[in-house]
C-alpha cells in the first residue's frame, strides 16, 4: 500500500466513524429535537479548535454476537479544544450509536478524558446521553462506571467539571453526573436522569410515574435538587455552560478570569435605600437588592428553583467573579431549613475550592421550626452550612441586610464563623431573637403600660446593628447606597489574603 493510499484509508476511516450511527439515526434526533454528540462539541468549542483524541478505539466483546460488530467512536466521542479562547476538554455520549450505551472501551475513553484534564489543569464538560451500561459486556461495563466514579472523584476540587443531561441518564449512569461540581438538564421529554425506571417503580412498589414526571428537568430543579440549572434545548444549554465556564478558573491554582468592567466601582445606588420596608414582617425581594450591587444587574443563579428562601448565584464586582449567597425573604421568610442548607453549603465549597470569594447577604429569622424539619435533620444539614463557611479560605465578607438571629446568623457566615469583614446596614437587626419577642420574655412580669415603654425602648437599643458594632461584632456600619463601593474596596483589600487550616487529612462534614 502507497502512502497515498494509506491517506485515504485514514480519510475513509475517519469520515466513517464521525458519521456516528448514520444519516438515518441522526435524522431521528433532529426530529426529536436532539443534536448530535459532534453537533454538540462543535457548538461548545471555538470554530475549528476541537481535537478529537482516541478516535479509532474499538470493542472487544465476543459475546452476544458482538465479535466484528462495528460501533464508530465506541458511542463517544472525546477530546478538547478552546471555549472563548480557554482550554476545556470534553465527552459526548452519541445516542446515534448503540443507544449511546457505555462498555469497557466507552468508559476507558472518558476515564482518559478526565486524566488528561487533571493533568493539564482544565474544565471538562461531559454531555451525558445513553442508554446507560452495554449489557452484552456484563460486569466490563460495570467496571467502567467505577472507573469513571473514581476519577470524577480525584478530579473533584482540582478542576471544575460540568455535566450535561441531554438524554436518558438511568442506573449507575446517574452517580457520574451526581459527583460533578454542576448538572444542567435540558427541558425536553429525552433528558431524563433516575436511578430505578418507571416500570420497575411499577412493579416493585406498584407506583405508577411517567418517565418525565420521575426523572424530568422540572422533578430535578424544583424536587430533588440534582439539577443545577435548566435549559430549554441543546443549543441554549451549552450557550449556558459557555456563560459558567467564563466565571471559572482553569483549576484549583488559578484565579478567576478578570472581565472588563464598564459598571463604575465607586457608583452608589439610590435605590437601595427604598427596598427593605419600614416593618420586618413585610417581604422584599433579596434578588432584586443583589442585582442593584453587581456588575451591571447580571448574575448567573444555581438551582434557582430549589430550596428558594436561598439564593446562589456567581456575578462579578468590579469584572472579578464573586459567588452570593442570601436569604431570600419573599420565600419562607428567608429562614434556613434542610434543603437551602445543603444548597448553600455545596455552593460555598465549590466557591472555595476554585479561588472565588464569597459575598453573603443576611436577612435570616431563624431556622425553619415544624416536626418534618425536626424528624427529616435539620440539625445535621444545619451543621454543613455550619461547617462550610468556617472552612473556606477565600475572602469572605457578610452584609447584614436586616434580620441576622440566633444560631441562623452564625450559619449565614457572622465574624465568629470566619467572616473576613461583616458590613451592616442600619436596618440591621443583630441579637440572639427578635426584638418582640425577647421583650415579651424580659418584662412579662410588668403591667401593660411599663412593658410597652420598656419594650419599645428594648426594640430602639437592640433592634439595631450597633450593639454588635460596639462589641466589634461588625467591622462597618454603612448607608445601603454605598454598598457596591464598599464591597469592592473590602475584595480588593482581601485580594492576597493567606489563611492556614491545621494540617489533616480531610475534616469530616457532616453529611
Amino acid at each position: 500500500m502507497t502512502n497515498q493510499e494509506k491517506s485515504a484509508l485514514l480519510a475513509e476511516k475517519s469520515k466513517k466513524i464521525e458519521a456516528g450511527g448514520g444519516e438515518k439515526a441522526i435524522e431521528k434526533l433532529h426530529a426529536g429535537g436532539r443534536l448530535s454528540a459532534r453537533e454538540r462539541l462543535a457548538l461548545l468549542f471555538d470554530a475549528g479548535s476541537f481535537v478529537e483524541l482516541y478516535k479509532f478505539v474499538e470493542h472487544r466483546c465476543t459475546n452476544f454476537d458482538m465479535a466484528g460488530k462495528e460501533i464508530p467512536g465506541e458511542g463517544v466521542v472525546t477530546g478538547y479544544g478552546t471555549v472563548d479562547g480557554r482550554t476545556v476538554f470534553a465527552y459526548a455520549q452519541d445516542f446515534s450509536v448503540m443507544g449511546g450505551s457505555l462498555g469497557e472501551m466507552h468508559a476507558n475513553k472518558i476515564v482518559k478524558c478526565l486524566e488528561k484534564a487533571m493533568s493539564v489543569g482544565c474544565p471538562v464538560v461531559g454531555m451525558n446521553d445513553s442508554g446507560g451500561a452495554r449489557i452484552h459486556e456484563g460486569v466490563d461495563s460495570l467496571a467502567g462506571y467505577g472507573r469513571i466514579f473514581y476519577r470524577n472523584t480525584m478530579a473533584s476540587g482540582v478542576i471544575p467539571q460540568i455535566c450535561a443531561i441531554m438524554g436518558p441518564s438511568a442506573g449507575g449512569a446517574v452517580y457520574s453526573p451526581a459527583l460533578m461540581d454542576f448538572v444542567y438538564m435540558v427541558k425536553k421529554d429525552y433528558a431524563q436522569m433516575f436511578i430505578t425506571g418507571p416500570a420497575v417503580l411499577k412493579t416493585v412498589t406498584n407506583e405508577e410515574v411517567t418517565a418525565v414526571e420521575l426523572g424530568g428537568a422540572v422533578t430535578h430543579s424544583e424536587k430533588s435538587g440534582n439539577c443545577h440549572f435548566v435549559a430549554e434545548t441543546d443549543e441554549d444549554c451549552i450557550s449556558q455552560i459557555k456563560k459558567l465556564l467564563g466565571y471559572l478558573p482553569a483549576n484549583h491554582h488559578e484565579k478567576p478570569p478578570v472581565a472588563a468592567c464598564t459598571d463604575p466601582a465607586d457608583r452608589r445606588e439610590e435605590g437601595l435605600g427604598k427596598i427593605v420596608p419600614d416593618s420586618s414582617k413585610r417581604p422584599y425581594d433579596m434578588k432584586k437588592l443583589i442585582k442593584m450591587v453587581v456588575d451591571n444587574g447580571e448574575i448567573y443563579e444555581s438551582q434557582s428553583l430549589f430550596a428558594r428562601n436561598m439564593i446562589t448565584c456567581f456575578a462579578r464586582m468590579a469584572g472579578s467573579p464573586v459567588g452570593i449567597i442570601a436569604n431570600q425573604p419573599n420565600f419562607s421568610a428567608g429562614c434556613l431549613d434542610i434543603n437551602a442548607s445543603d444548597k448553600a453549603a455545596r455552593f460555598i465549597r465549590f466557591c472555595d475550592c476554585f479561588n472565588i470569594p464569597l459575598l453573603t447577604f443576611v436577612d435570616v429569622p431563624g431556622y425553619l421550626p415544624g416536626v418534618d424539619q425536626e424528624f427529616g435533620g435539620i440539625i445535621r444539614h444545619g451543621a454543613k452550612l455550619l461547617y462550610a463557611y468556617p472552612e473556606a479560605t477565600v475572602p469572605k465578607i457578610t452584609i447584614v441586610i436586616r434580620k441576622a438571629y440566633g444560631g441562623a446568623y452564625l450559619g449565614m457566615c457572622s465574624q465568629e464563623a470566619g467572616a473576613d469583614m461583616v458590613l451592616a446596614w442600619p436596618t440591621a437587626e443583630i441579637a440572639v431573637m427578635g426584638a418582640d419577642g425577647a421583650a415579651d420574655i424580659i418584662f412579662r412580669g410588668e403591667s401593660e403600660d411599663v412593658k410597652q415603654q420598656k419594650k419599645e425602648a428594648y426594640i430602639e437599643e437592640f433592634a439595631t446593628p450597633y450593639q454588635a458594632a460596639r462589641h466589634g461584632m461588625v467591622e462597618k456600619v454603612i448607608d445601603p447606597t454605598d454598598t457596591r463601593p464598599a464591597i469592592i474596596s473590602a475584595l480588593a483589600m482581601l485580594k492576597d489574603k493567606k489563611e492556614e487550616h491545621p494540617h489533616k487529612r480531610h475534616g469530616n462534614i457532616p453529611l
